[in-house]
C-alpha cells in the first residue's frame, strides 16, 4: 500500500482534496466542480464531523468518481480498520499524534494511511522523514487543533519538502483559499492542495462558488 500514491500522477496538474464534506449532493457537486479527493471527517470533535455509518451510502454511491479520504485522529486499529474495510474509502488520512512506528504497522497491515502533519519550522520538517509512506500532508501548525484551523503554512518549508523528497507526494494544506492559492502552487509546486475553511460559508457548509474559484485558482 505505501508505495501507491493517493493522487493520480500528473507533473503537469496539481490535485486538489475539498475536506469536511457531510452531504452526498455536497459530494457529486464538487466532484463536478473538478475535484481530485474529498476528505470526510471521522474526528467526533471536528466542526465537520460526520458518522462512518451516516456517510456510507453516499460514499458508496461516488464510486470511482473521486479519491474517498477519511480524515481520523488518533483513531485505534478497529476503527482504522472498519473505515477501511467499508466499502466507502479509499485512503485514510492520519491527523492526530500518530508516531512513525504507528504508521508503519499500520501500513504492513495493509491499511491504506497516509500522515498529515503540522509543521511550523525545519526541525518539525526534518522529523517528517521519518514517516513512511508515498505521500505526505504538510499543514499549519495549530498546537489545539487536528487540521481545519484556517492558520497559513510556511510556504517555504513545503517547497524545502518538495525538493528534499522528489519520490514523494507533498499536499499542502493550512489557510488556502481562491486568493492565494496560486502563489501557494507556484513557490510549492506540490503534487496536490487540500482546504476545507478556505471554501465554506460556515463550518462544514461549502460554498460552490468558492470551490469553484478555488479549483479553478489552484490550476492557473
Amino acid at each position: 500500500m505505501s508505495n501507491r500514491p493517493v493522487f493520480p500522477t500528473n507533473p503537469g496538474r496539481v490535485a486538489v482534496k475539498i475536506c469536511g464534506i457531510r452531504t452526498g449532493e455536497q459530494a457529486e457537486a464538487i466532484i463536478d466542480a473538478g475535484a481530485d479527493a474529498l476528505g470526510i471527517n471521522f474526528y467526533p470533535k471536528s466542526k465537520r464531523f460526520i458518522a462512518l455509518g451516516e456517510a456510507l451510502p453516499w460514499l458508496q454511491d461516488l464510486g470511482n468518481n473521486v479519491s474517498r479520504v477519511a480524515v481520523t485522529v488518533n483513531a485505534s486499529d478497529d476503527e482504522l480498520k472498519s473505515i477501511a474495510d467499508s466499502g466507502g474509502i479509499d485512503w485514510i488520512q492520519l491527523h492526530g499524534d500518530e508516531s512513525p512506528n504507528r504508521v508503519e504497522s499500520l501500513i504492513q497491515q495493509g491499511l491504506p494511511v497516509f500522515r498529515a502533519l503540522g509543521v511550523k519550522d525545519d526541525t518539525m520538517l526534518e522529523s517528517a522523514a521519518a514517516y513512511p509512506g508515498s505521500t505526505l500532508l504538510l499543514d499549519a501548525y495549530a498546537p489545539t487543533e487536528y487540521g481545519g484551523s484556517g492558520e497559513t503554512m510556511d510556504w517555504t518549508l513545503g517547497a524545502r519538502a518538495v525538493e528534499q523528497w522528489p519520490n514523494r507526494q507533498i499536499v499542502l494544506a493550512g489557510g488556502l483559499v481562491p486568493d492565494n492559492v496560486a502563489a501557494a502552487v507556484a513557490q510549492v509546486r506540490p503534487a496536490g492542495v487540500d482546504v476545507a475553511s478556505g471554501v465554506e460559508s460556515e463550518p462544514g457548509m461549502k460554498d460552490l462558488g468558492l470551490v469553484r474559484a478555488f479549483i479553478e485558482a489552484a490550476r492557473s
